[in-house]
């Protein structure tokens, strides 16, 4: 992953908007104070278009059941439809490694906002593993930014199909770096640690990531901070092979592992990029259910 795949990000974006693939991001937002740390809480419309397109898939399909007829070429998709087994070419960027494929999210929540799906189909809440790292490392080697995990449906995710999502570094975008003051600046690689201002069960494990860090080296470090949070966290596969819910985020050096308990708070989806410091709501009015009790506690409401 070089200059090149950000330009290739950016050409394929101005494109996907062109042709009404991509939906634009349109946001407003207001800033909270917690804990001494700034939170940045936004309205994004088309979170409300993403639930409209579902709500229109669900019902096309439902009255289609009822008329035993098939799907109408051009209409709302099944609700079934999986949309990273064979991805919109319009939002395709390209592959990354060799396991994943780089997809515009077609619903952003900033610019340049990419999923990373593996090629083939793997359950969410399956363990990750170093294939996935490695992709996530290859883009934050050359860019940097935060890499984002949800893990199962009350985690936030609204798909099975293993994927794993990158956000740029850009001001307002989601960053571990507001939790920094609050750890231990020498803790070693795979050391952990917790934050006093978390109120909810949390693992911080120090790992290389990051613009500049070897890919491989990266990736192994990643994968080992991840074992060692679940190890922490008391993750552990069931008789299914599959993990309990829980977020990841990766970045500034960082890995934060978070268990779920549920996915909303007071209806707002809460997904791990909310642990990033930037909570997103689908409607104007649920910003202020989050000044009610502050994004603290919105965060620790689907925690445990």
């Amino acid at each position: 992953m070089n200059a090149s795949w950000i330009e290739a990000i950016d050409d394929r974006s101005t494109a996907a908007l062109a042709s009404g693939a991509l939906v634009p991001v349109q946001a407003e937002q207001v800033e909270m104070e917690d804990a001494g740390m700034r939170f940045i809480v936004r309205w994004v419309s088309s979170l409300a278009a993403k639930d409209a397109s579902k709500a229109a898939a669900a019902a096309k399909a439902e009255g289609a059941k009822d008329d035993k007829a098939v799907a109408i070429p051009g209409g709302p998709r099944d609700p079934s439809f999986n949309p990273f087994l064979n991805p919109d070419p319009e939002l395709t960027v390209g592959p990354v490694g060799g396991h994943h494929v780089a997809i515009l999210n077609k619903f952003p929540l900033c610019a340049r906002h990419l999923v990373l799906a593996r090629r083939e189909f793997a359950e969410q809440l399956s363990p990750l593993a170093l294939c996935d790292f490695a992709a996530l490392a290859e883009l934050m080697a050359a860019a940097g930014g935060i890499g984002l995990y949800n893990g199962g449906a009350a985690a936030g995710a609204s798909q099975r199909h293993k994927h794993v999502q990158w956000m740029p570094e850009a001001a307002g975008n989601a960053s571990l770096r507001l939790f920094v003051p609050g750890l231990p600046a020498a803790l070693a690689e795979q050391g952990v640690a917790t934050h006093p201002a978390l109120p909810m069960r949390h693992c911080f494990v120090r790992v290389r990531c990051g613009r500049g860090e070897a890919v491989a080296v990266s990736a192994d470090s990643l994968l080992a901070g991840f074992e060692r949070a679940c190890a922490e966290l008391g993750l552990r596969p069931g008789e299914d092979g599959l993990l309990p819910p829980f977020n990841l985020l990766v970045g500034d050096g960082w890995l934060l592992a978070i268990p779920r308990s549920r996915e909303h708070f007071e209806g707002i989806s809460m997904s791990a990029v909310c642990f990033g410091g930037t909570l997103y709501t689908r409607h104007r009015e649920q910003i202020e259910a989050i000044r009610a009790v502050g994004p603290l506690r919105a965060l620790a409401a689907v925690g445990y």
